[in-house]
């Protein structure tokens, strides 16, 4: 039978520093956040070579463990698989106001002071506020949950806005899917951009999200006329990087006003114009970057940005990294 499906190269990828993965499961365990864990890290991929992860799941209290939808959980081990990970997940937690158990924050403890990497899922993030090991750091999760995670720990600055935080040793997400972008991230991160971009697309989604949570707020959904008004504009700011245009010479091309324009603007969005643009040529700077060997004046010019040092200033302020780091990290040499 003919079939479309490629078969992808094997990429010789460079060994981690460890490439073993331990996800937690607990009694009340959230599926979906735990799904994605194994998914992303514990599905067989032979076409990634033999450097690939290596995936357990620990439970953290004696069985039965029940998950939701009726499911009970059967484990590889328990808190003693933790010992050896490089990379532990949390995925999810049972409630904000369920207790972490001393156990659990002694073995995370543990393993972030030998260098293990530690990296929750939506709620997850009260495991890890409960260790203290987030004091003074950023953080995020599901945007139900951020207020309650900054009153309860008010030395930790919760970041409502963002799909994920990396911070060296801790990674956090926001809710549920973005633990998804989250897992990429890592994979970006240990093996590069094409591996990244290999699993992506086995999950039929793209290697990157722009924007951040607000974008997932309740709020109006446009009338379809106007979304249909909006969709070439959206598409003209993403097509053509150079142009700078104003609200006023969006909303005409909409024919809207420009207050009714702004305030669908943001609707579809969660942003503003302007930041929906800068949004673009970050993102094709980042793919450039990961992608070529162009130098950075050149780069800058292809994104639209005025020169390269504007490209720097954008890219330290969204992302943390210059545009030399983040084709160190992401780039094509490193896979």
């Amino acid at each position: 039978m003919a079939t479309n499906a490629k078969i992808l190269p094997n990429l010789d990828l460079p060994p981690i520093a460890n490439n073993r993965v331990v996800a937690l499961a607990y009694d009340g365990l959230c599926t979906f956040e735990f799904g994605i864990a194994a998914e992303i890290f514990g599905l067989a991929r032979p076409e990634m070579g033999p450097n690939w992860y290596s995936y357990a799941t620990a439970a953290i209290e004696p069985g039965p463990l029940r998950a939701q939808g009726g499911l009970s959980v059967t484990c590889d081990g328990g808190l003693d698989l933790v010992e050896a990970a490089g990379l532990i997940v949390v995925p999810g937690w049972r409630g904000m106001d369920a207790p972490v158990p001393e156990p659990l924050i002694a073995v995370l403890r543990t393993a972030h002071a030998r260098g293990a990497r530690l990296a929750s899922i939506c709620s997850g993030a009260f495991v890890l506020a409960a260790t203290g090991l987030l004091d003074g750091l950023r953080a995020t999760t599901h945007w139900r949950y951020t207020e309650a995670l900054a009153a309860r720990f008010p030395r930790i600055t919760v970041e409502p806005d963002v799909l994920f935080l990396d911070q060296g040793q801790i990674l956090t997400s926001a809710g549920s899917a973005a633990g998804m972008d989250l897992g990429l991230h890592i994979i970006r991160r240990d093996f590069g951009a094409e591996a990244a971009n290999l699993v992506a697309r086995r999950l039929v989604m793209p290697a990157s999200r722009d924007g951040g949570q607000a974008q997932f707020f309740l709020r109006p959904v446009p009338r379809d006329h106007e979304g249909e008004r909006l969709a070439p504009v959206l598409a003209s700011l993403r097509d053509d990087l150079h142009a700078t245009p104003t609200a006023a010479e969006l909303a005409a091309r909409a024919g809207l006003s420009e207050r009714t324009f702004l305030r669908r603007f943001a609707e579809a969005t969660g942003t503003t114009p302007a930041r929906y643009l800068a949004q673009a040529r970050l993102a094709r700077a980042s793919e450039l970057l990961e992608t070529t060997d162009a130098d950075i004046e050149a780069v800058a010019e292809a994104a639209g940005f005025a020169s390269g040092a504007l490209l720097r200033h954008h890219f330290r302020a969204h992302y943390g990294l210059s545009p030399r780091d983040w084709r160190k990290r992401f780039g094509r040499s490193v896979a």
